[in-house]
């Protein structure tokens, strides 16, 4: 069944139908699709187009076809769909459905509507859920660092920069840099769900519907905050789509950079920790092998993610207003990225809960060249200036870094020397970061806290 094609004298050819139907992978939205048609049936018969009657056959045979093509998908809290048959994409085979059960009554479920407007609609509505799941799954993974970093408060790490050794802070500590991380990518996504957050139904083709809907009223029938206000601009507003996009591909980004670390922290060399057995793999000829592969194909999903959002705007640049067939391909990496999140967020989630931390992140958190800048303070404190402080214990370091065991004395110019009480200090250093956003452990268990609380 087509919706359309009474000019034409033959019907569309196999090569325009390879190319130009969509039902392969639009009937994602069919969930959507029949949410959107019995709404519009509502305000059909609230503006006198179909009878009482006719409006509960209508919305009875859409419930019934929702009901018998849905079935419950792993990974998904609602119903999706498992569609098959020879159609042009999920509208017609909603409505062709319908026409089986209800017969030419079908046909007066498209009076005012245009499939422009209903795609629009359907999106909107499947991106409203894909937020939803954004932001349970992306919660879980926060509270799981949260709750690493409430565990590990204390617990003395190398910090890096440049990927070098630094200055000391605590596992606690770097879970919390991931959990700020995390909290922003929720607070983009409730921006684009805020601003998304309106519906196009009744925008038409792309110049408005002729009848007298109540479309304020059709938005909130549709869990919608309200109505679009300019149709041209409803059919072919893909911002929505884009900010989903972006804010899962920054999301993605800040998890490849979680994966990088723990990738090394793991390794064979630091020894800091050790990934769970559930989510490492083996290697078919190595026997000792523990692979990362969840974190690798995190970095891989990254990657991928930046090239969906980078395909989708430059789908988008260069379209005239308002509705074109270039938009039926701003669909896949919507429902690409949606899966992808629903796998790998709670994989990541278990990682981080299975996490086991290893006594060599300690020990290598005491290394005397991390002590080094509180060397240098020391001796600013008492009235040394820093830049000088600075250039007498980097001159006590430079060439013979791995002589160094202690730190400097307190004398000007004083030689390192051996510390029994290394860890003692190690820890007074941590204790000494005691500002907001510092590494102090009593600073790290109180934001722990607080991040689990509003989260």
């Amino acid at each position: 069944m087509t919706m359309w094609g009474g000019r034409f004298s033959e019907g569309p050819s196999a090569l325009l139908r390879a190319l130009n139907d969509s039902f392969a992978f639009d009937r994602e939205l069919f969930a959507e699709d029949v949410e959107g048609s019995i709404a519009w049936a509502q305000e059909l018969a609230r503006v006198g187009v179909l009878s009482a009657d006719e409006e509960r056959a209508l919305i009875d045979a859409l419930e019934n076809v929702g009901r018998a093509s849905a079935r419950p998908e792993e990974g998904r809290a609602e119903a999706r769909p498992t569609l098959s048959g020879d159609y042009e994409d999920v509208h017609s085979y909603v409505e062709s459905s319908l026409r089986a059960l209800v017969g030419p009554l079908a046909g007066k479920l498209h009076t005012g509507r245009s499939r422009n407007d209903q795609v629009a609609t359907d999106l909107k509505l499947w991106l409203k859920k894909a937020c939803a799941d954004f932001d349970a799954l992306t919660r879980a993974l926060a509270r799981a660092l949260a709750s690493k970093a409430a565990e590990h408060a204390a617990t003395p790490m190398p910090g890096y920069t440049h990927l070098k050794q630094a200055e000391p802070v605590t596992f606690g500590h770097w879970c919390l840099a991931y959990v700020e991380m995390l909290r922003r990518d929720l607070s983009r996504m409730q921006d684009a769900l805020s601003r998304g957050d309106e519906c196009p139904l009744g925008s038409a083709a792309l110049a408005g519907t002729p009848l007298p809907i109540d479309r304020e009223r059709l938005a909130r029938s549709l869990g919608f905050a309200r109505a679009t206000a300019n149709s041209l601009d409803a059919v072919s507003d893909r911002d929505f789509a884009a900010e989903y996009l972006f804010v899962s591909s920054m999301t993605l980004t800040h998890l490849s950079r979680l994966a990088e670390d723990l990738i090394f922290f793991t390794s064979d060399e630091a020894g800091y920790a050790e990934l769970p057995d559930a989510l490492a793999t083996g290697s078919s000829r190595m026997p000792q092998k523990k692979n990362p592969d969840v974190l690798e194909l995190t970095r891989g999903y990254a990657a991928r993610a930046l090239g969906e959002l980078t395909g989708f705007l430059a789908l988008l640049k260069g379209l005239p207003l308002a509705y074109n067939k270039d938009l039926q391909l701003d669909k896949e990496p919507l429902f690409r990225t949606r899966t992808l999140l629903a796998i790998l967020l709670p994989a990541l989630t278990a990682l981080i809960a299975g996490l086991k931390i290893n006594e060599k992140m300690s020990e290598a958190a005491a290394s005397p060249l991390l002590l080094a800048t509180d060397a240098a303070d020391e001796l600013a404190a008492k009235g040394v200036p820093f830049r000088e402080a600075h250039d007498i214990v980097s001159r006590e370091l430079g060439g013979h870094p791995e002589r160094s065991e202690g730190p400097p004395s307190q004398e000007r110019g004083g030689s390192f020397a051996v510390s029994a009480a290394q860890d003692d200090r190690l820890r007074h250093v941590l204790a000494k970061k005691n500002v907001l956003g510092g590494t102090a452990p009593d600073r790290v268990a109180a934001a722990a806290k607080a991040a689990l609380e509003t989260l």
